[in-house]
């Protein structure tokens, strides 16, 4: 069996700081972000049908809880820091383990933390008009856009503004928090999460039992199968600016997890904090299972909220939120219509409130949880080595959340996370089919090996969530090319800087012995 040092240090050890409610307010708040306020927009323009709708939300719904169910196995069985980069490593190899730590620490983690914080500078700019990303403090250039085939590079603006610094000061502050101790950390977690779950269980409790639109109610309900039979066809662009074509309702349903099954993803966050998670063979599965749940219940309802406000289907040039629906809210912001709809003019303000607090919890469990990836991975030889320590008094991976604060910062700057993360969707379905996948390998490779918990439905939950999965991805290399090669491309170039890791490993190894 192979054995690792991650989650061990010669100052000290990881302090197992994390209750059962702090394990599941990471599993939350890493979920909740603003997506769920924002891409239901983009999926009803895609499926065109009220059932559709709520359809792709069940389906992401139901894949992810399978997931975690799965993970939960894992996580009992290896509850030591790095989480799914240790499953990938000891059930496939370490390159695979590398090829994701490699991928989450360029682009997932670090990527979706740049976008977090720069929406929450973003929102700050709704009270504070002079926070803008066109008010530049040093603008140092415009990249133009750059066609390659079906995917558009470039188009972004370099340097400093007053949205992306306070962006970067949100990943100072919060790297501090975590610098000085995980339960500081996990206080603010607990903190920022319960804040947002109550903000949206308020617009959940709202939308279904005061604010309801009779207007909406008879457009979406009274033709709800509308464009959902088996037989019906969309239409679908094929890349940036390919040509149409028509896909039947399974694959416009896989076609539109880009936004759903992504807004529900990053739950598996509490698995890189397992060795300080206490109780983690009870608690690491539980938190899984409990935060999972209630996110994914709180998305689906929140989504008939929207369908009992608003009508699907709108008029992009409308003068007012009814009139835009759904499919056309302003710049696709259906939980900011919604609050219109409940509160007139005040609607805009306490959304944009809601998100802040939502987006300050979500990046900071993503900066808390991240660093205790690469921390493992430079255990193993694969990071630079002065990552792989714990602060001496306080035991946190203080370098390694530095360096990935540093590395954050510089995505901010450089406008590119958003293009990034459109281009690893594809990447990062793998590397879950091949983390759900290491459970049937485990199960071969080391049959007598302790499982405090099994996964849930095993085999068959797993096999299916894995045959979903690989047709989510077939669907979108077939269809959604820009959001395939790009990211296959970025983790097959880990490959030779694997090789060259475990080089220098070898050869400092060979000095040592000599």
């Amino acid at each position: 069996m192979q054995t690792s040092n991650a989650g061990r240090s010669q100052e000290g050890h990881f302090v197992q700081g994390l209750g059962l409610t702090s394990a599941t307010t990471i599993v939350m708040g890493g979920m909740i972000g603003s997506g769920i306020f924002i891409v239901s927009a983009d999926i009803a323009r895609l499926v065109d049908s009220p059932a559709l709708l709520l359809g792709a939300w069940i389906i992401a719904g139901i894949m992810t809880v399978i997931a975690a169910l799965t993970y939960g196995e894992l996580a009992a069985m290896m509850p030591q820091a790095g989480g799914q980069y240790v499953y990938l490593r000891e059930a496939l190899g370490p390159v695979w383990g590398f090829l994701y730590g490699w991928t989450l620490f360029l682009v997932i983690q670090t990527g979706t933390a740049a976008a977090v914080v720069v929406g929450f500078g973003k929102f700050l700019g709704v009270f504070l008009p002079s926070i803008s990303s066109t008010n530049w403090i040093l603008h140092i250039a415009h990249v133009p856009a750059i066609p390659l085939g079906p995917i558009l590079l470039g188009n972004m603006d370099i340097g400093l503004n007053t949205q992306n610094l306070v962006a970067i000061v949100v990943v100072a502050i919060l790297t501090a928090i975590n610098v000085f101790g995980v339960k500081l950390g996990a206080l603010v977690q607990n903190i920022f999460t319960f804040a947002k779950t109550v903000a949206l269980l308020g617009l959940v409790g709202l939308g279904l039992f005061v604010a309801r639109n009779a207007e909406a109610v008879a457009a979406n309900f009274g033709d709800f199968w509308a464009n959902a039979a088996w037989g019906t066809q969309h239409a679908v662009q094929v890349g940036m600016d390919g040509g149409t074509v028509l896909v039947g309702t399974i694959a416009i349903l896989a076609i539109a997890q880009v936004g759903s099954l992504f807004s529900s993803d990053a739950w598996n966050n509490v698995t890189f904090t397992a060795g300080e998670v206490k109780d983690p063979k009870r608690n690491l599965p539980l938190s899984l299972a409990l935060g999972t749940g209630i996110v994914i219940l709180l998305y689906i309802a929140a989504n008939v909220v929207y369908l009992m406000t608003l009508p699907l289907r709108g008029d992009p040039a409308a003068a007012d939120v009814i009139g835009r629906g759904i499919q056309h809210a302003a710049e696709d912001r259906v939980g900011t219509a919604v609050m219109e709809v409940m509160f007139g003019g005040a609607g805009e303000s306490l959304m944009a409130i809601a998100i802040l607090v939502s987006t300050f919890g979500c990046a900071n469990g993503l900066l808390l949880s991240g660093a205790r990836v690469y921390y493992a991975m430079a255990r193993d030889g694969l990071f630079f080595g002065a990552v792989g320590h714990l602060h001496p008094v306080h035991n946190t991976p203080s370098r390694s959340l530095i360096v990935q604060g540093i590395w954050t910062a510089v995505l901010c700057l450089s406008g590119t996370y958003s293009q990034l993360l459109d281009y690893i969707v594809f990447a990062v379905l793998i590397f879950y089919i091949l983390t759900v996948a290491s459970v049937f390998v485990l199960r071969k490779k080391r049959p007598n090996a302790e499982r405090p918990y099994s996964a849930f439905g095993y085999p068959v939950l797993p096999a299916l969530y894995i045959i979903m999965a690989l047709y989510i991805d077939l669907m979108l290399l077939l269809y959604k090319p820009q959001y395939t090669w790009p990211g296959l491309f970025l983790v097959l170039a880990g490959i030779p800087v694997y090789l060259f890791w475990k080089r220098s490993r070898s050869s400092l190894n060979s000095s040592s012995s000599s």
